[in-house]
């Protein structure tokens, strides 16, 4: 090899290292940072009559269920056969108690958007979408026989609330 085809050779490999070594931008695009949530409103599962009881317990009484209750509880859905009024006379039943923890009308009609939001989460493990926040504030603000009891129903009677 020529003495000239070395140092040609040299200058572009020096070339090259040169032009392919460069700092790295730092670029933004203007993307505004957003909190993401996992949608579950697609459920597919239904809650066996344990699952249900004891979720449904858990949500109202804000304890768990005992062992004892909670076999107390599945014997009248047994016996009862249609599912949908027994888990309606347990949620009555439930109602009739003096230790449920939901909150007061007033503190419901204080701030009725943060009160829908609230039930979303607490049932549906999950936000409410803006349509469905819309109406059940529009329908609690325009309708003023509803009660937390009434709402709270709606909630755990739905098919939504049925499946996980």
């Amino acid at each position: 090899m020529r003495n000239s085809d070395k140092w040609i050779g040299l200058g572009l490999m020096t070339m090259l290292i040169f032009s392919a070594c460069k700092k790295e931008k730092n670029v933004t695009y203007g993307v505004n940072d957003k909190v993401v949530y996992e949608d579950k409103s697609l459920k597919t599962k239904r809650k066996s009559d344990a699952e249900y009881i004891s979720i449904l317990y858990t949500n109202l009484y804000q304890i768990p269920i005992s062992p004892t209750q909670l076999y107390k509880t599945q014997n009248v859905i047994y016996s009862i056969g249609d599912r949908n009024v027994a888990n309606e006379m347990v949620l009555s039943n439930y109602f009739n108690t003096s230790t449920l923890k939901i909150p007061k009308n007033s503190e419901m009609r204080a701030d009725v958007p943060a009160f829908v939001e609230k039930c979303y989460k607490r049932f549906f493990l999950r936000f409410p979408s803006e349509g469905e926040k819309t109406f059940f504030t529009n329908y609690i603000n325009s309708n003023t026989n509803v009660t937390v009891e009434m709402v709270y129903t709606a909630f755990s009677v739905s098919d939504e609330y049925q499946y996980y």
